[in-house]
């Protein structure tokens, strides 16, 4: 009879090992934590981000300079002319000084050559009939002085002068963009009328005179006055660079244009008759009437034909030279 077998027993030396629990499932992960199931996207350009520091524009690396893309040039006078011209057609007193004269020059010339034309049968004594138009031209240039005044000496008193030279910094070329542009604002305008008053003046006034003009006659009466008024208009503008002061300045040049004449009207002793004289020939109102004379109309002394132009021209030259002078060694 056989006995059942015993399992073997254990090595003595073999290691207890504990039992282990099972494994407790994860727990889950908190809603803050939890993140959505990331796709792929193509990876896009990155663009450098404008620097948001104080102090440095869009697109201005806090290290390096701001880099534009309008294209750096100097500054020319073309530029300064362009300015000028855009300051000087844009403010109202350019406009209602230039229509007070063309209604000076056109109105009274118009209207001096009807009224000689209807008064009957009289002559104009062998005179140029284009002379007529002295009267409205001298009224004019006051306003073509007041207007040179003010190109420069408005900006002096509004304080825009600052921003025009730091604008454009080179003082010479701001009072020769300024010179250049009134000159010929004033010259065509001046053209204008005095072409158109000739004209009128030699149609109604043709058959009461036996004078008929030549083309010297009709180039002084309208290029040359217009030259002259002109340049007069430069000496207004010197003048507001020198004294600064619009009202100031005006006064100074409404002197120089009447002045003279009534000077010479107190001066009555004989000892003062040479400068009596003097002062009528050199007159602006003598020198102006000296484009329009003809034959016996003009003196025997004092500037006659284009003389008056090129005394003008050399005092508009010495006053211009004196104002560069000022307005580059003073401040504005």
């Amino acid at each position: 009879m056989t006995t059942p077998q015993q399992p073997p027993a254990p090595p003595q030396n073999a290691p207890q090992v504990p039992p282990q629990a099972p494994a407790a499932a994860p727990a889950p992960a908190p809603a803050y934590a939890q993140q959505a199931p990331q796709t792929h996207q193509p990876q896009q350009p990155q663009h450098a981000q404008p620097s948001q520091q104080p102090g440095y524009w869009p697109g201005q690396a806090p290290s390096a300079g701001y880099v534009s893309h309008i294209p750096i040039r100097k500054a020319t006078l073309t530029d300064a002319l362009a300015a000028e011209w855009t300051k000087i057609r844009s403010v109202r007193s350019t406009m209602w000084t230039l229509g007070v004269m063309v209604l000076l020059i056109v109105g009274i010339g118009f209207l001096t050559a009807a009224v000689v034309a209807g008064a009957g049968d009289g002559e104009l004594n062998n005179s140029s009939p284009l002379s007529l138009g002295f009267f409205g031209v001298l009224l004019g240039i006051i306003c073509v002085v007041t207007l040179g005044v003010l190109t420069i000496s408005s900006e002096y008193g509004t304080g825009m002068i600052r921003t025009t030279l730091t604008a454009c910094p080179s003082r010479g070329r701001v009072l020769a963009a300024k010179a250049v542009v009134f000159f010929l604002l004033a010259f065509v305008i001046t053209l204008v009328c005095t072409g158109l008053i000739a004209m009128v003046d030699s149609a109604l006034l043709s058959d009461r005179t036996t004078f008929q003009p030549d083309a010297d006659v009709w180039l002084r009466a309208t290029l040359g006055v217009s030259l002259y008024v002109a340049t007069l208009g430069l000496l207004g503008l010197a003048v507001g660079t020198l004294l600064r002061h619009s009202a100031g300045s005006i006064t100074v040049m409404l002197g120089v244009i009447l002045l003279p004449m009534v000077l010479s009207l107190f001066m009555m002793g004989e000892a003062l008759s040479d400068v009596r004289k003097a002062l009528i020939e050199y007159s602006i109102p003598m020198q102006l009437s000296a484009f329009y004379a003809t034959g016996a109309d003009r003196l025997a002394d004092g500037p006659t034909g284009w003389d008056p132009l090129w005394i003008m021209l050399g005092v508009a030259a010495v006053a211009l030279a004196g104002a560069y002078a000022s307005l580059a060694r003073r401040d504005a």
